[in-house]
C-alpha cells in the first residue's frame, strides 16, 4: 500500500510538506502543490481518512441510521440527507437496523469508532439512556427520544385530519385505517389518533386494521393477504387512509382483484407520496411528507450542534394533501 513516505521520496520533499498540501494547511508554492498532486495521481495515494480524523478531531463523516433504505419513504430521505450532508461538506455511512436493537447498537459502535462527527437516527430501539450517551451531536427523525437529543418530524395528526376529512367529504359512510403495529411513543403514530378523533367526531363508522410491516422482509403478497380478510369481512368499506404508500398499492391492487372500481366503490388515501405515488393506476392520493427539508434540516441540526449554535429540541413541518384519481 502506498504510504505519505512514498510520495514524499518520489517529489523528492520531506513528509511535513506532503501533509501540508494534503491538508490544506500553511504556505505551499503552487509549483511544489502541483508536484505533490502529480506524484499522488501516479502512485494512487489514499490519505487514511481515520488517522486524519484522530488528528484534526474532526472526520466529516455523519452516520445515519434508518429502518431499512429499500422502503421508498426512506430511500428518498437518504438521497436528500446525502445530498445536503455532501454540499455541506459531510460525507455519510447508511446504516438499516430492520427494527433489530442489537444490530442498532452494533451499528452505533462501528459509528463510534469510525470517529462520525454526528448521528441521524430513525431507527430508535434501544434504551434512551445509550442515546443520551453517545457523546456526540445526535438527531433524530419521527424519534421522540428526550427532550435533550432534537427530533424532526412533520405534522402527522394534521395528516391524519386532512386524509380523513377529505373522505368524509368525498361521501365514504365505512372508513378503514390499515397501519403497521402502533407505537404509541412514536410521533408518526399520531396519524392513527387523528383518523380516530376525525371519524369519532362526525360519527361515521370506521374500522382499524394493522399489518405487520416488516422492514426486513417487505412482502406484498402478505399484505395483500391481510387486506383480501378486511374487505372479505367488511365488504361494506368505501374509503380507506393508509399509513403509508406501499400499503395503498397494495390496497389498488386488491381492489382490483375484487372488482372494486377505484374511486367509484372505493376511495383510497396513502402517506408519504413517495414518487410511486404519481405512476401508479389510478394514481395515488397522498399526504406529502416535505422530505427534502426534513433532510435538510437534520444535516443543519447536526452541524448547529458541531459548532456550538443552540438547536431546538423539537421541529415539526407541515404536510400537504395530494389529491389524484384514487379519490
Amino acid at each position: 500500500m502506498v504510504t505519505i513516505k512514498d510520495v514524499a521520496k518520489k517529489a523528492g520533499i520531506n513528509i511535513s510538506t506532503v501533509s501540508r498540501v494534503i491538508n490544506n494547511k500553511g504556505y505551499i508554492s503552487e509549483k511544489t502543490r502541483a508536484i505533490v498532486y502529480k506524484v499522488i495521481e501516479e502512485l494512487g495515494y489514499q490519505p487514511n481518512e481515520v488517522a486524519r480524523s484522530l488528528l484534526k478531531r474532526k472526520s466529516n463523516l455523519l452516520g445515519v441510521i434508518l429502518p431499512n433504505v429499500a422502503y421508498p419513504f426512506y430511500a428518498q430521505l437518504t438521497s436528500s440527507i446525502e445530498y445536503y450532508a455532501y454540499k455541506s461538506g459531510y460525507k455519510v455511512m447508511i446504516c438499516n437496523s430492520y427494527g433489530d436493537a442489537m444490530k442498532e447498537n452494533d451499528y452505533i459502535n462501528m459509528l463510534k469508532r469510525s470517529q462520525v462527527d454526528g448521528i441521524i437516527m430513525g431507527g430508535h430501539t434501544m434504551e434512551t439512556f445509550k442515546y443520551e450517551n453517545l457523546e456526540r451531536p445526535i438527531v433524530t427523525i419521527d424519534r421522540d427520544i428526550s427532550k435533550d437529543i432534537p427530533n424532526i418530524s412533520s405534522d402527522h395528526y394534521n395528516g391524519g385530519v386532512l386524509a380523513t376529512n377529505l373522505l368524509i367529504e368525498k361521501g365514504c359512510r365505512k372508513l378503514a385505517h390499515i397501519r403497521g403495529i402502533l407505537i404509541k411513543h412514536f410521533p408518526v403514530a399520531n396519524r392513527s389518533q387523528a383518523f380516530e378523533d376525525v371519524a369519532s367526531e362526525k360519527k361515521i363508522s370506521y374500522i382499524i386494521s394493522e399489518i405487520d410491516f416488516n422492514f426486513n422482509d417487505m412482502d406484498i403478497e402478505e399484505y395483500e393477504k391481510s387486506i383480501f380478510e378486511l374487505f372479505n369481512d367488511h365488504p361494506d368499506i368505501d374509503g380507506v387512509f393508509a399509513n403509508n404508500d406501499m400499503i395503498a398499492a397494495a390496497i389498488i391492487n386488491v381492489a382490483s382483484k375484487l372488482g372494486r372500481v377505484i374511486p367509484t366503490d372505493l376511495k383510497v388515501i396513502g402517506y408519504d407520496d413517495v414518487l410511486i405515488s404519481s405512476l401508479l393506476k389510478p394514481k395515488l392520493t397522498s399526504v406529502r411528507q416535505p422530505i427534502k427539508r426534513i433532510a435538510e434540516l437534520v444535516v443543519q441540526t447536526i452541524i448547529d450542534q458541531l459548532e456550538g449554535t443552540p438547536v431546538k429540541s423539537e421541529t415539526i413541518l407541515p404536510v400537504e394533501l395530494i389529491e389524484r384519481e384514487t379519490t
